[in-house]
């Protein structure tokens, strides 16, 4: 038995520094998306502009600018595509925990209000 063998290092993916739960991970497929059809926005405008009043015809008569359209989005629906798109949300992710907070916290500041309020409104009618 030889330990000249090194042990196997572990593959760390430096892209993906945590786990994603699953609504994370949807939220990184709505960025994904949205770069993938953003990039391809000048196909998806001239198959939309065609299929205007048209329900099964478009299927035919708009052929040239479906394939086009479908062409570009298989061209740029890529893995590297899904990663930098989860880069994007790693790199905002701060500031999206920022906007909640401040979101929540204008909420509970109006709940508390609102419950004040109430019960000032209490105390005035059980006094008549």
């Amino acid at each position: 038995m030889s330990s000249d063998a090194a042990p196997p290092k572990p593959k760390y993916n430096l892209r993906n520094p945590l786990p994603l739960s699953a609504p994370q991970e949807a939220e990184v497929k709505q960025l994904y998306y949205k770069r993938v059809r953003g990039l391809c926005a000048p196909e998806i405008k001239a198959f939309a502009e065609c299929a205007v009043n048209r329900t099964v015809t478009a299927t035919w008569v708009c052929r040239t600018q479906r394939l086009a359209m479908n062409a570009c989005m298989v061209a740029h629906a890529k893995p590297e595509e899904e990663d930098r798109a989860r880069e994007e949300w790693f790199a905002t992710h701060e500031e999206r925990r920022r906007v909640k907070e401040e979101e929540t916290a204008k909420v509970e500041k109006r709940r508390a209000e609102v419950i004040r309020l109430m019960r000032e409104d209490e105390k005035q009618n059980s006094g008549r």
